[in-house]
């Protein structure tokens, strides 16, 4: 039986079966997501903080206050998922949001002095995670850049697909 070939250069005899749930790097990258989620649930509870809001407060310690909008494009959420986030940390304290006195139109995210102190307690965060990665700094810069340019060339692909690449 002749050899089939895939994109990417995948190729497979008869014996490989590529739709196998085994076989697919989206399960796999999902079964890590969802285990990250695990140990993220465990290590933010001391902060009170869910892992998206966690991100909304590591994108504004970061780059201080910023337009909803701006804050959206960091984490790639739509501001239908980050209102909500935004509302919840508000309620906690932790966070400001305000109308832009330079455009109406425009919210800005701000941190409250008990957001802003959060920062200090979160650094032991990205240690927690490390360690239970079992990834020495290196493996884990290395696949941080290996999961970027995956990003990369699937945004490429969609924009491709869709036409947003023309």
């Amino acid at each position: 039986m002749a050899r089939k070939s895939y994109p990417g250069g995948m190729s497979t005899t008869p014996t490989t079966d590529w739709l196998r749930l085994d076989q697919q790097i989206c399960f796999s990258l999902n079964a890590a997501s969802r285990a990250f989620g695990g140990v993220y649930r465990v290590v933010l509870k001391d902060l009170g903080l869910t892992y998206p809001q966690y991100l909304v407060m590591l994108v504004l310690w970061e780059h201080g206050d910023l337009p909803v909008k701006k804050l959206g494009e960091h984490l790639r959420l739509d501001s239908g998922t980050l209102s909500p986030l935004l509302k919840r940390l508000e309620a906690a304290g932790l966070v400001r949001r305000e109308r832009s006195a330079r455009d109406e139109r425009s919210v800005e995210v701000r941190l409250t002095e008990e957001g802003t102190a959060m920062r200090e307690r979160a650094l032991e965060v990205p240690r927690r995670i490390a360690t239970a990665t079992g990834f020495d700094v290196d493996e884990i810069r290395a696949l941080r850049a290996r999961l970027d340019d995956l990003t990369t060339a699937l945004d490429a692909a969609v924009a491709e697909e869709t036409g947003g690449g023309r």
